[in-house]
């Protein structure tokens, strides 16, 4: 048996490698890993504003070439079968735009060799051919063809525009624009691409600095023909709509830019932004370019001596969950609480944002979860940072307020039906996947998860001091007992995946006072048992996130073990075999070399099939948390 000793030692080791990692206001910077997509599109935007940023271009297209795999293609997860389409030609995009990689060299025929292959730039996913029709290399018409009127409809509408997810609406909004002009950046770097055959415009679609195009009406689906007819019943003339709608677009855009001047603090919004301006007309060197090209410059990071685009910090999530795992290890000096303490109080949002159009009658009181957001709060990090400061409370009443807040904020959130989502309330209406939109009910709504709902009421529970007996806590209990599946799991929207969501949903149930016999608690435990590795820990693939069901990795991960590790603790209330084999994993995890590739493993989910999120901070987080309920356990 692993003793509380061992467990403690470890525990030793890892508050003190993180506490030595506080930056001076207090805040940890973890670089999130996101893949080759933000650097293989900076170069493009770079390209396409004809700025000189040579040396930058070259650091970001030596982190994509470093990535690449023997065979050519580049990957998105280490198990992902020989490589991933989407990303391989978003790469080799950037390397050819970059100057420093020529066609005819072998590295990069192996890409084209590899893209050939699997069917072109035809396979890949909307984002990719989006970013591909801006500069000519995929034609407009053959994608995203939803009426800009969506833009005029309001929330009141069988169907509307504020139906999509924040997230989802900062990415259309731009896209409706240029994809409305049929726009493309005509810059001759952009023909030494090979896709298009060449870059000419089809009919209406319009190159930068040419007229508007004709209005073209394409066979429309009943869906898009029933969004321009309602937009010209509820508005107006239908010669007015098309000028009104692209007006709001930009106004749209323009009310949600954040003070670094990205858009809603997203790399891949921003510049999808950049380009949806030039569409409408903006100058290369407007000001709200120049700043959202300065602001996206600030998500930098350093990773292995590389150069990385973030697609977005993770400052505030690490921040409050490495405050709340040092806490809970009662290893945490009180001069390092106090200034992880006074960065999050800076961070609680006070603005209202989107999410007041679905929750109209509560103060803002949230977090978001990076550094630069002001209006984009979500719910898995409120209840984070009311975690890390829940302790603050009896010292100072700032603490008190801020907590009254947030916790208010939280439970306001809730849906309808019971869970909770993460970042706007009741946003799952079923007729947006009636929209021809790729991916569309991944990408474009926010219902309730298992996650969510777990990781709240498992907050609501340890911190608040509130059991199922609140009507909220019981829906939501209600809710999670109606979505577990039969083999005894629960999927995950924002980890990977049913290892995450088992653990969230897991453990919420138990901090509510869910009786560790129950039917849904013992099927969990068991489900968890089942999928444990030889080694003792535990590691799923990030192609779970695409099939729906449990894909094992064949390895196991520190994060998974972890998480799997801290639901059997709180459903057993003791060290189980199985739970002390994962705590032997995670003291073994610990002494890896940095290289490993298991240490790097995308366990943090974006959009399945095209984006995945390595947190090095996951590896600190998870076990410190688990160690810390195993050394309680086994006194």
């Amino acid at each position: 048996m692993v003793t509380a000793e061992q467990a403690n030692a470890e525990i030793n080791r890892l508050a003190s490698s993180v506490s030595s990692r506080q930056e001076a206001d207090g805040a940890w910077r973890f670089c999130l890993d996101a893949g080759p997509l933000t650097n293989s599109f900076f170069i493009i935007a770079l390209r396409a504003l004809e700025m000189e940023e040579e040396r930058l271009i070259g650091q970001l297209a030596d982190a994509i070439r470093a990535r690449q795999e023997p065979g050519g293609a580049w990957k998105l997860y280490h198990d992902e079968p020989e490589g991933n389409i989407s990303a391989t030609v978003q790469s080799y995009c950037a390397l050819l735009l970059s100057g420093k990689h020529k066609a005819d060299e072998p590295h990069m025929a192996a890409a084209k060799r590899f893209i050939d292959a699997q069917g072109g730039t035809a396979r890949t996913d909307l984002i990719t051919k989006v970013i591909l029709a801006m500069i000519g290399q995929y034609r407009w018409r053959n994608h995203f063809m939803v009426p800009i009127e969506l833009l005029l409809l309001p929330p009141e509408a069988p169907v509307s525009f504020y139906d999509f997810a924040g997230y989802a609406r900062v990415h259309i909004a731009p896209v409706l624009l240029a994809a409305d002009r049929r726009f493309i950046s005509g810059l001759p770097v952009f023909q030494t691409l090979p896709f298009a055959g060449g870059t000419a415009p089809l009919e209406g679609e319009q190159t930068a600095g040419g007229s508007p195009p004709p209005e073209l009406e394409p066979q429309l689906t009943e869906a898009q023909r029933s969004i321009k007819e309602l937009a010209a019943k509820l508005i107006g003339l239908p010669e007015k709509l098309h000028e009104r709608a692209r007006a709001a677009g930009v106004r749209f855009i323009l009310e949600r830019l954040e003070p670094n001047g990205t858009l809603y603090g997203y790399t891949t919004s921003t510049l999808l932004m950049v380009f949806a301006l030039l569409a409408v007309g903006y100058d290369k060197r407007d000001p709200v370019i120049v700043r959202a090209v300065a602001g996206l410059k600030t998500l930098m990071c350093k990773l292995d001596g590389h150069s990385y685009l973030q697609n977005f910090t993770s400052t505030v999530w690490d921040t409050a969950l490495l405050t709340h795992a040092l806490q809970q290890a009662r290893m945490a000096e009180e001069a390092v609480i106090g200034k992880a303490g006074r960065y999050l109080l800076s961070r609680q949002q006070t603005a209202y944002g989107d999410w007041r159009i679905h929750n109209p009658r509560v103060a803002p009181g949230g977090w978001g979860f990076s550094d630069v957001n002001t209006i984009n709060p979500d719910v898995d990090d409120t209840t984070a940072v009311l975690r890390a400061i829940r302790r603050l409370r009896k010292a100072d009443a700032k603490y008190s307020h801020a907590w009254g807040r947030g916790l208010n904020w939280v439970l306001s959130m809730q849906n309808a039906d019971g869970g909770w989502p993460a970042f706007e309330k009741n946003t799952d209406n079923k007729l947006l996947t009636l929209l021809p939109i790729e991916n569309v009910r991944a990408a474009g709504i926010d219902p309730s998860t298992a996650d969510l709902t777990g990781r709240t009421l498992e907050f609501l529970g340890s911190d608040a001091g509130l059991t199922a007996k609140l009507p909220a806590v019981e829906r939501a209990v209600r809710w999670l007992m109606n979505h577990q599946d039969e083999d005894g799991s629960w999927i995950g929207r924002w980890g990977i995946c049913r290892i995450y969501g088992t653990w969230a949903a897991l453990t919420g149930l138990m901090a509510v006072g869910c009786p560790p016999g129950h039917t849904a608690v013992r099927r969990a435990v068991r489900w968890l048992e089942n999928v444990q590795n030889t080694d003792g820990g535990w590691g799923e693939s990030c192609a779970s996130d695409v099939a729906g069901i449990y894909v094992p990795l064949g390895y196991s991960t520190p994060s998974q073990t972890a998480w799997a590790t801290e639901a059997l603790l709180a459903a057993e209330r003791r060290p189980t075999a199985a739970a002390q084999r994962g705590v032997r994993f995670l003291l073994e995890a610990g002494h890896w070399q940095t290289g490993d590739w298991r240490l790097r493993y995308p366990t943090g989910a974006g959009l399945p099939g095209s984006m995945y999120m390595a947190y090095h901070s996951y590896n600190i987080i998870w076990p410190l948390l688990a160690l810390s309920r195993y050394r309680e356990a086994a006194k």
